[in-house]
């Protein structure tokens, strides 16, 4: 017996298969999935992007951040695409719901995992691991709705019309990874140093919204039920109200959060075209302290014992050509300039940003004593590798004041390749001095450096300067070490090109018989002495070389 047609009920949507009741003509309606799937790609790829940006400055580690930020997320991706099957039968309102939720998850990342950075990086205990946990959360969770895109923009261009399934796949998947190309472009060129990571974030997560919303509610309107289309309204708005609101008040969370990171005294706060740089202190007394992407650089409070430990020992000898790779603070060529035979000092620093604000900030201008005005100093913005690489001059000293070896962006120049290089342009009897991070704290690391040093052929002395200041938990990996087990000492590797090991000396002259050094306000003769002895009886043995393709810190 054949059962009688039934129609379907007004508002409902019409039966899984069926084709798709469209208000354009189907090669429009396709192009318009296909635009979808288009700039949901590039929004994908930017919320990607973000957390690996943001996760490297906030925990550093570059390398680790990214593998663990992409691995999850593509194992995320495959779960959401299984999942997805379920949501077939409702291909339009499951995408409708998707995307409104991938806008709010991945619009938010950013505030969210700066906030927990912010307000829980000094509790210790568990708490110390919760940016790390929040990090694999939204790379989870951004990774889940991700993947459930795909199979729902398949099953809704299948429904505006039937092809064979290899082509489309390769149309869409096509869309997919040029929307991809985008926005992996548009991030580090539009987004990131123009809005910021916070803003870019906010901004990415409204147009998803935008975009996916509108595909559902202007294409594929009638396979929703009344009800259904008044949720996803309700959602959207909902969604791209709280991003908008978010967007409004960033600024002022963005002040607060800074403030819980680095104090109520921060004076100056900019993003330059390298990295963050926060300026605290300086004023009414208070010690000026230079933070770059989170990490203390210089503290007013110890850093005359750490220029003083880094530059010194390497002038004993002639000293008419200095090189300085990094030092963008003039604090070391500060301590170059006090000595009088000095013709020339050559200063590589990739961030101009810094350069500049340690020419005009008053209180960093004051701390330098303005060494960047001397007319025997040349400021060069250059990756100091680049510029070893290409470099003809020949130099009797080369100062390497570079962040801690470890932060991966940094590890190239802790390399045997860069201390070859360095070998090059050092003049007969030259020194080359190199700050390898804390030796008490971090051993391994430490004595790679000299192991690193002695297999690019230099002979090496290694020392130490005990006193850093431990306020303020600085170093690769704030939230692994609170105040507690903040590094408490710098440890530095004096080195020179064949013959025998440098002399440990400081108040040294010319190194032409006569004259003596400027006056030191904190390192000694005995002293220095006496931590070269503590620093060796740390050494860690058999330790390899870090080279490019092996790096080892």
């Amino acid at each position: 017996m054949i059962e009688p047609h039934v129609p379907a009920p007004p508002g409902s949507p019409p039966p899984w298969g069926a084709p798709a009741r469209l208000p354009v003509r189907p090669g429009t309606g396709r192009f318009l999935v296909l635009a979808c799937a288009f700039v949901c790609a590039a929004c994908g790829l930017v919320y990607e992007l973000e957390l690996v940006a943001l996760a490297s400055y906030l925990i550093g580690d570059s390398v680790t951040q990214a593998s663990v930020v992409l691995s999850v997320m593509v194992f995320a991706m495959g779960i959401g695409s299984l999942a997805a099957k379920r949501l077939r039968c409702r291909a339009a309102a499951g995408f409708g719901a998707v995307e409104a939720a991938l806008a709010l998850v991945g619009g938010c990342s950013a505030m969210a995992l700066y906030a927990v950075f912010a307000w829980t990086g000094d509790w210790g205990g568990l708490w110390a691991h919760a940016p790390r946990a929040l990090l694999v959360t939204f790379s989870l969770a951004i990774g889940l709705l991700i993947g459930a895109e795909v199979p729902l923009l398949m099953e809704l261009i299948q429904r505006i019309r039937r092809q064979d399934a290899g082509g489309a796949v390769a149309d869409l998947f096509a869309a997919d990874y040029v929307g991809a190309l985008v926005g992996g472009l548009a991030f580090p060129f539009l987004l990131l140093p123009w809005l910021g990571q916070l803003t870019g974030a906010l901004l990415t997560g409204t147009v998803n919204a935008l975009v996916g919303g509108a595909l559902v509610l202007g294409l594929f309107r009638r396979d929703l039920t009344r009800r259904g289309r008044w949720l996803l309204v309700v959602a959207n708005v909902t969604v791209i109200g709280l991003l908008a609101a978010a967007a409004v008040l960033v600024d002022d969370f963005e002040r607060a959060a800074r403030q819980a990171v680095y104090g109520n005294d921060v004076r100056v706060a900019l993003r330059t075209d390298v990295q963050e740089v926060v300026l605290t202190g300086g004023t009414d007394g208070r010690p000026l302290d230079l933070f770059l992407d989170g990490r203390l650089r210089v503290s007013g409070r110890d850093e005359r014992r750490y220029h003083e430990a880094l530059v010194h020992p390497a002038m004993n000898g002639p000293h008419a050509r200095v090189l300085v790779l990094g030092g963008g603070d003039g604090l070391a060529t500060r301590e170059v300039l006090r000595y009088p035979g000095v013709r020339r000092v050559d200063v590589v620093e990739l961030d101009a940003g810094v350069v500049r604000l340690a020419r005009t900030d008053p209180a960093l201008a004051a701390l330098n004593a303005h060494a960047f005005d001397d007319p025997r100093v040349h400021v060069t913005t250059a990756d100091a590798f680049r510029l070893l690489r290409g470099a003809r001059a020949a130099y009797d000293v080369v100062v390497s004041d570079l962040p801690d070896p470890g932060i991966t962006a940094s590890t190239k120049l802790y390399s045997q390749e860069f201390y070859g290089l360095a070998r090059q342009v050092l003049t007969d009897g030259g020194r080359l001095v190199v700050h390898g991070g804390p030796v008490s704290s971090r051993p391994r690391v430490f004595w790679t450096v000299e192991a690193t040093l002695r297999a690019a052929g230099l002979r090496t002395v290694p020392y130490r300067v005990g006193g850093r200041d431990a306020g303020f938990a600085a170093g690769p990996d704030r939230t692994a070490s609170g105040a507690a087990r903040a590094p408490q000492d710098w440890g530095f590797v004096l080195a020179t090109a064949g013959g025998s090991a440098p002399l440990l000396r400081v108040g040294g002259g010319d190194g032409a018989g006569g004259g003596v050094g400027p006056r030191l306000w904190t390192l000694t003769q005995a002293g220095l002495e006496a931590d070269a002895r503590a620093a060796a009886r740390m050494r860690v043995v058999g330790l390899r070389a870090s080279t490019l393709v092996h790096p080892r810190y």
